[in-house]
């Protein structure tokens, strides 16, 4: 089981497909502190969620940096001793100051979004003109003090920066860095998906094969999302997650965290259980692990298979974490 843990709903940055500066702008009322899960009460989760069969974690957000004392909730999460996989996802931003004291608590494992490398398609993706530098010292940071694997996800978009991927392959190329390519998604409910903007990853998968050819990698572990590839000249790999045309619901191993302290099956789903009030009028370890295990016994969400067939409600990735 792979759980995906949100520590914030917050973000610094305002990307299209998420937070649209349009109905998210500044001065936005994110949670407030006592809405958020303590540090202490993600920690018993996890904890819990090992004795589930949980192996690997993955901290998200919103942007996790911006949490004070995300450096620390690492430290404890590694000290458990019981994950085989431990991993952050962040929008790069914070990280070229914060990678080495990450690093040194423990965390082995990084993954960057970044969708451009043009400063002006940057800031109209991501609602924050000149802040791509900022991010691409984030990964050289995350780089140089030894993270391995660093991860870029790039989300195409047709139009807006579909015309990047041939850049970014040749910007990553060789660098020990694992580019991946994500398919535009139908995520929360206040982003008015386009489906005219999505682009195949198959479509993606021959414009890099053209120029540079790949071979197809096994998967390193049973659910994995990311179809993998290695460049056939031995210069590193890239990946492809492709949700909206080849659905991979039938092997998903996640459960989902959010921010507020409720558990969801699926990136698409509106559908949790509320562990932290749960935890708040005094639930037990065992309670939850009764409760968490028939939760995700369930494992009936499958709408990236049944999309177009009914639209559920459903949270905000900001808030689940992507």
């Amino acid at each position: 089981m792979d759980l995906r843990v949100s520590v914030t709903d917050s973000c610094n940055f305002r990307c299209t497909y998420c937070m649209p500066k349009d109905l998210f702008g500044e001065g936005y009322p994110f949670l407030p502190p006592d809405r958020l899960m303590g540090y202490d009460e993600l920690l018993t989760i996890i904890k819990i969620g090992t004795q589930l069969g949980v192996r690997k974690v993955k901290i998200t957000g919103g942007e996790p940096l911006q949490r004070p004392g995300i450096e620390k909730f690492v430290e404890e999460v590694v000290n458990l001793g019981t994950l085989e996989d431990i991993g952050l996802i962040t929008n790069g931003f914070y990280l070229e100051n914060r990678a080495e004291d990450l690093y040194r608590r423990g965390l082995r494992r990084i993954t960057v979004s970044l969708d451009s490398l043009n400063p002006h398609t940057f800031a109209e993706i991501t609602g924050r003109a000149g802040n791509l530098e900022k991010v691409l010292a984030g990964i050289q940071a995350a780089r140089s003090v030894g993270f391995d694997p660093v991860k870029v996800n790039m989300v195409v978009q047709r139009g807006i920066n579909s015309s990047e991927i041939l850049p970014m392959v040749r910007y990553f190329r060789s660098t020990g860095v694992i580019l991946r390519f994500i398919e535009y998604m139908d995520v929360g409910q206040r982003h008015l998906y386009d489906s005219k903007l999505m682009v195949p990853s198959r479509e993606i998968f021959e414009t890099i094969h053209k120029e540079y050819p790949l071979a197809p990698l096994e998967p390193t572990q049973f659910g994995e999302v990311a179809q993998r590839y290695a460049f056939v000249d031995g210069q590193g790999e890239v990946g492809f997650i492709s949700s909206m045309t080849q659905p991979f619901c039938g092997n998903c191993t996640r459960l989902r965290l959010s921010a507020d302290g409720k558990l969801y099956r699926c990136l698409f789903s509106g559908i949790g259980m509320d562990v932290r009030e749960m935890m708040r009028n005094g639930g037990t370890d065992q309670e939850f692990r009764e409760k968490i295990g028939a939760f995700w016994g369930i494992r009936d969400d499958r709408y990236s298979e049944i999309r177009g067939s009914y639209e559920p409600e459903k949270i905000e990735m900001y808030r689940m974490g992507g």
